[in-house]
């Protein structure tokens, strides 16, 4: 007992945090956590229960058989190198989202087969050290296991420091700290074998993305907030005689298109999962300036006056406006700059013709580019107070036409190129409304 203690204090935490997890994932019915988390969970609890069971095996040689305490050492090297590479999994997809690609996973699993090779093949000749307080393994597979532990350590900080906006700064420092104490660990763990501290690792890491990243509590209250934007944004829409959907329908456009430009490899290093599930979040925001203008005008069922046009045109500037009021001070530093940049930016042109400060090409936020092609084609393809809806092949067509003056001529295209999901989702939204 006396060399698990610690062990058993970081199992306790750790099923702790599981429980807790299994819990309000029930309580609030959720089911979309991520299930790399999951499987942290799982390797972190047969990890500490290992490291424990060694802690004492280590210590009681003459009592336990050499083969046996052989197996065990290999099962907790091995449940190690595994957590510390799905932890690096993690947070790859919380900032990148997780590779489509075969090729890419063979890549990414390629150093942690050739590691969990050597840990096998160097087992026999594993041996064990007496130190002032307790005993402790080296050998070619502990050697082996601290490297990989090293690598995937800087890979993940290497991740959050590169795409920290896509998690936001506050949550990006609080796990760089649990990773860092981590690393810290593991490289105390190196220059002093007898400590035996390696079950703080999964237990920091563990602690650090429960507490921030994956409570059920934190996603439920994220869901109401998600809500109250839906309907703040719907509220605002109705104010107008459309038959209404535009912010659904603009909304499953956006997400679409977003996907699919990232998993055709345009805009790699900003199109993450964590961007495009921001701008989904965003995107009904893009008409909020709407609720300045009067009713005269946004209602009118013909054709507006030039002054009347000029005042309408002011709903983008407006709205960022408006968005600076309602998250200015909430804290969701990501989530306001992308709500500000398609409210703000959504009707300027990639030939700088737009409005309401004439940007052109690049300097127009990606964000607003890709809510520009769907909102003009939700525009159009919608029956309105003023007009019936045109076919769905003309509003192709138009968005065709206004490639590479209008819109950003690869977003355009690849929206051309998925025809047939638009289409999906547009008779799907027509039949909800």
């Amino acid at each position: 007992m006396q060399y698990s203690k610690l062990q058993i204090g970081c199992m306790i935490i750790v099923l702790y945090v599981t429980c807790n997890y299994i819990r309000e994932k029930r309580s609030y019915q959720i089911q979309d956590k991520n299930r790399v988390f999951g499987w942290l969970l799982g390797i972190a609890i047969y990890g500490i229960a290992i490291d424990g069971i060694t802690a004492y095996t280590v210590n009681h040689l003459e009592q336990v058989p050499a083969p046996l305490n052989r197996f065990l050492h290999l099962q907790f090297l091995l449940a190690i190198d595994t957590f510390v590479f799905v932890m690096y999994l993690y947070i790859r997809e919380i900032t990148r989202g997780l590779p489509k690609r075969k090729k890419t996973w063979m890549l990414l699993l390629t150093p942690l087969i050739l590691n969990l090779g050597i840990v096998i093949i160097g087992i026999p000749e594993l041996h064990y050290d007496r130190g002032r307080v307790t005993n402790y393994s080296m050998g070619l597979s502990a050697y082996t296991c601290f490297v990989m532990i090293a690598v995937y350590m800087f890979a993940a900080i290497g991740l959050l420091l590169l795409y920290w906006r896509n998690i936001g700064r506050h949550k990006e420092i609080t796990i760089l700290t649990c990773l860092g104490a981590a690393f810290l660990v593991t490289f105390y763990q190196m220059l002093q074998p007898e400590a035996l501290l390696t079950a703080l690792v999964p237990t920091i890491v563990i602690t650090g993305i429960y507490l921030n990243m994956e409570n059920p509590l934190l996603t439920e209250l994220k869901k109401h907030n998600d809500e109250m934007v839906m309907g703040f944004a719907t509220l605002v829409e109705n104010r107008d005689n459309s038959t209404g959907g535009h912010i659904k329908r603009t909304t499953a456009y956006v997400r679409t298109l977003a996907e699919e430009l990232r998993d055709r490899g345009y805009y790699k290093k900003q199109l993450t999962k964590a961007y495009i599930e921001t701008l989904a979040m965003a995107a009904p925001m893009h008409d909020v300036g709407k609720i300045a203008i009067p009713d005269a005008i946004l209602q009118k069922p013909g054709k507006l006056t030039q002054e009347e046009y000029e005042i309408m045109k002011t709903h983008a500037e407006r709205g960022s406006e408006i968005v600076l009021e309602l998250f200015g001070h909430t804290g969701e530093e990501e989530y306001e700059k992308m709500a500000y940049a398609v409210a703000r930016y959504h009707h300027e042109k990639w030939n700088g013709k737009g409005y309401p400060d004439g940007i052109a090409g690049e300097k127009i936020p990606l964000s607003a580019r890709i809510m520009a092609v769907s909102d003009v084609f939700d525009a159009v393809s919608a029956k309105r107070c003023y007009r019936d809806a045109l076919p769905l092949e003309e509003c192709f067509q138009i968005i065709e036409e206004g490639k590479g003056q209008d819109f950003d001529p690869v977003i355009a295209e690849v929206f051309l190129e998925i025809k047939d999901q638009i289409r999906k989702i547009y008779e799907q939204q027509v039949n909800l409304c």
